[in-house]
């Protein structure tokens, strides 16, 4: 692995107040290195997806420090966040956030576009995302028309258009069979991992763990232990 690409110390978040309080993150630090694909893994509620949205510049903590490849991102304003995001980070939600008007290649377009891409010449290269993860000639239709393991691989294309140095996965096999979803994540692995980009990914699926670089899991809120690569 090389040199750290995000550093986490002391995070913390809560959600609710009084007897509703919740705290779904408790302390947390972390170290993630270009290079890597890092896997987190945990029971459901423990509080990975909300460490995922911490670490991606979506959801403010309560307390800590995010550190993104030297920059201490929630001492940022909103337009330098919002920069970061665009610039630094790809991110494969677990429900897609597909826009439903959208066709798959104008979905898998947006980060190019947001980045002032001539339409056209953005939807052009997105079609080709969309081949590579499988979704040939699917390219003009709208996600209504699409399977939910179609949807799910639009979004990896979009966030994969923009070649981000930071790639961000919350349960990006979720909707496929074994054999698709690792051919995906093989994918992602051998064509967009290298030693200035890493990959984080979310999942309960243990048949994609030949491709993790480090396994952590995360309990009640806390990164509580290590396995493979650790």
């Amino acid at each position: 692995m090389g040199a750290s690409s995000i550093q986490v110390a002391g995070v913390v978040k809560t959600f609710g107040e009084g007897e509703a309080k919740v705290t779904a993150l408790k302390e947390v630090a972390l170290e993630v290195f270009f290079g890597e694909m890092l896997y987190i893994v945990g029971p459901s509620g423990s509080g990975k997806t909300t460490l995922l949205s911490v670490l991606s510049g979506i959801l403010r903590p309560d307390a800590g420090s995010v550190v993104v490849e030297g920059v201490d991102i929630w001492k940022l304003g909103s337009n330098d966040l919002a920069a970061l995001r665009l610039n630094k980070i790809g991110f494969v939600f677990q429900d897609y956030h597909l826009f439903p008007k959208l066709t798959s290649a104008e979905n898998a377009a947006i980060p190019l576009i947001l980045k002032r891409r001539e339409w056209d010449e953005a939807v052009a290269e997105a079609v080709k995302y969309l081949d590579i993860v499988g979704l040939k000639g699917r390219a003009n239709l709208t996600p209504v028309k699409l399977s939910g393991g179609e949807q799910q691989r639009v979004a990896i294309a979009r966030a994969i258009a923009s070649q981000p140095d930071i790639l961000i996965m919350d349960e990006p096999t979720a909707s496929l069979d074994g054999d698709t979803g690792r051919a995906v994540v093989r994918f992602v692995k051998e064509n967009f991992l290298n030693d200035k980009r890493c990959i984080i990914i979310v999942t309960h699926d243990n048949r994609i763990d030949e491709f993790a670089s480090r396994i952590l899991t995360m309990e009640d809120g806390r990164l509580t232990g290590k396995g493979k690569g650790s």
